[in-house]
């Protein structure tokens, strides 16, 4: 277990198979579903786990099922962008591509001192993926106000000089104010303004969860960016349920920020920006890929011609085979 970083940071639990299935068939049955072009937006909350490596498992992340979708999209799309919102860097998935040109990987979270560690903004990839890896370092405290300041303007210079054919976003809701673990004071409507945003530009879009210790925020926040995914608009005044009593003292659909000091000054932001703006410029426009036959996709539709019996039937005793002969 220890070889594959299991028990300590990563603690074995009933039904931890099962979860890891459902986390990464999800986030793959979405890229199926976006390549077969029968949806536009795919949604798996219980994916986004981007810390899992290619052989261990890393802070609370068991399978990296972000990267297994990335590679079932690139089956059928030359460019892949991936965008990371959690407060943690996505490191597993920057270095599952980071020598790939064919994943761009954009990671928006809090460095220094800070788990994975990982994000500094010198790294940018290697190799053929040398610039097509944007780390965004930010310190504690950062509002809606300059979080829209920043993730417009870069990914709208990522869109124009990448030019992908399918996004995927990581909402990690641990970036909302409040959190258990978190240091950042997004409120979820400056979050959902990331989702807003992105799913502007019309293209296949997989949105996928992530971290979030706050529970109560997590499901305000991931209600809400599912009915900004919809076009819907929904009441502020949570409905009556099973868990309501969670959701107290208000029970509101939105949250405040706090009043937190907010680390990130103008001019700090505005260096880092430019410092990527300058990466962003050394790219190539839209690298290309060689033609090749597309692979089989991952999850097999059921075709739904034959219906399946029912296991606990019993048979009747006419319609047994006679084995006796």
């Amino acid at each position: 277990m220890q070889r594959f970083n299991v028990g300590e940071d990563c603690p074995v639990f009933d039904g931890l198979f099962e979860f890891c299935q459902l986390s990464a068939g999800g986030s793959v049955a979405g890229a199926v579903k976006l390549n077969k072009q029968q949806t536009d937006i795919a949604i798996n909350w219980a994916g986004g786990l981007h810390h899992a490596k290619k052989s261990e498992a890393s802070g609370f992340c068991y399978v990296n099922d972000i990267v297994l979708a990335i590679l079932e999209l690139l089956k059928y799309h030359q460019r892949v962008l991936y965008i990371d919102i959690d407060i943690h860097h996505g490191d597993g998935v920057e270095e599952a591509f980071y020598t790939t040109d064919r994943v761009m990987t954009v990671s928006f979270h809090k460095y220094g001192e800070y788990f994975p560690g990982t994000g500094d903004l010198r790294d940018i990839g290697a190799g053929k993926g040398k610039y097509y890896a944007v780390n965004y370092p930010l310190r504690d405290g950062i509002d809606d106000e300059s979080y829209e300041a920043i993730f417009k303007p870069i990914m709208a210079k990522v869109m124009e000089m990448y030019q992908p054919s399918a996004v995927v976003l990581q909402c990690g809701a641990d970036s909302l104010s409040g959190d258990r673990l978190g240091c950042f004071n997004l409120t979820i409507k400056g979050h959902a303004k990331c989702v807003e945003y992105m799913k502007s530009f019309n293209l296949p879009l997989l949105m996928l969860g992530g971290g979030g210790y706050t529970i109560r925020n997590v499901a305000r926040c991931w209600t809400y960016e599912t009915a900004v995914a919809l076009d819907s608009s929904i009441p502020n005044e949570l409905p009556y349920n099973d868990y309501f009593e969670y959701f107290g003292p208000d029970f509101k659909l939105h949250i405040s920020p706090s009043n937190m000091t907010n680390q990130n000054t103008n001019d700090y932001l505005e260096k880092i920006k430019q410092r990527l703006f300058e990466n962003l410029r050394m790219l190539p426009h839209a690298p290309g890929v060689q033609m090749q036959a597309i692979p089989e996709d991952a999850v097999q539709e059921d075709s739904g011609d034959e219906e399946e019996e029912d296991p606990n039937k019993r048979v009747p005793e006419e319609e047994k085979m006679d084995t006796s002969k």
